[in-house]
């Protein structure tokens, strides 16, 4: 209840926001605009408008793109996710305009992976607060919660017309450098955003799983759920046990399970979005 209630603090989703903006910002600067890679979503409409007339700013021409879309989501999502979002856009901007550096990366394929990876981390950062840093981020909320159309969808379906578009204006390098660095910053954003909420489901399959239940209680206080289940060969009804654990404890676990029995079956899968009871709280923008 404590650490819900304090990712929903202003001070702390501030400080993610200030964060994600400073990081995002550095990954731009240092790197994106030396190599004059495009990335996606809006500020990567904004880097291409700046690449084409060579007028104003990425940042200003990100702000004037924002324009719209914030117009759109004050009707469309909540109060706090729109100034949330609207600090993030203002952020990103003033990061952008102000941080002066370049990293020196020669190769253009590392410079693509580099620039990736700082712009994802910075992303990531931004959205595990209760906003964004606007742009294309306000729009795939707003469809996701109305009409269930996933976030990653609406970034593929814009970045597919953004890149066609990219592609008869700069040169196949700076085309395919730009797709790397999307590609690898998606996966940084994917990464921070589950970084301390990926669980595992076990499922244990064993004559002796009330045992092994009571074991798992007493030795790890770790709760555990009972499924009837049917053996297909044998016939016989038998318990299936199902808990839910995080890296640090699944060895402890298995430990327990084969030694009150060594022939049980272990299953282990992998999960991102485990809400409820003490796992994570429902986020609500």
């Amino acid at each position: 209840m404590i650490r819900g209630s304090f990712s929903n603090t202003i001070a702390w989703n501030i400080f993610l926001i200030t964060l994600g903006s400073i990081l995002f910002s550095l990954g731009i600067n240092g790197i994106v605009i030396h190599n004059t890679f495009i990335t996606g979503g809006v500020y990567g409409s904004a880097l291409l408008v700046f690449y084409q007339t060579d007028t104003l700013s990425p940042p200003v021409w990100y702000l004037l793109i924002n324009i719209p879309l914030f117009a759109i989501g004050w009707f469309f999502v909540s109060k706090r996710f729109f100034f949330y979002s609207l600090y993030g856009v203002i952020m990103v901007s003033i990061c952008t305009r102000l941080i002066v550096l370049d990293f020196h990366i020669e190769e253009q394929i590392y410079a693509a992976v580099a620039g990736g990876i700082i712009c994802g981390a910075g992303a990531g950062i931004t959205l595990r607060s209760l906003g964004s840093s606007g742009g294309l981020d306000i729009l795939a909320v707003i469809l996701n919660t109305r009409y269930n159309i996933g976030v990653g969808k609406v970034y593929f379906l814009f970045n597919v017309g953004l890149f066609g578009f990219a592609a008869s204006l700069h040169t196949p390098d700076i085309f395919i450098a730009s797709i790397i660095l999307v590609f690898i910053s998606s996966v940084a954003v994917e990464y921070v955003l589950s970084l301390f909420n990926q669980r595992k489901i076990v499922y244990v399959i064993s004559d002796h799983n009330e045992e092994i239940s009571q074991q798992l209680n007493q030795k790890l206080q770790l709760g555990a759920t009972f499924i009837q289940g049917k053996g297909a060969y044998s016939g016989k009804d038998k318990l299936i046990l199902m808990t839910i654990t995080n890296n640090l404890v699944l060895k402890k676990l298995e430990s327990i399970v084969f030694t009150v029995d060594e022939h049980a079956l272990f299953i282990v899968e992998n999960s991102f979005n485990v809400i409820g009871s003490n796992f994570g709280k429902r986020k609500i923008y």
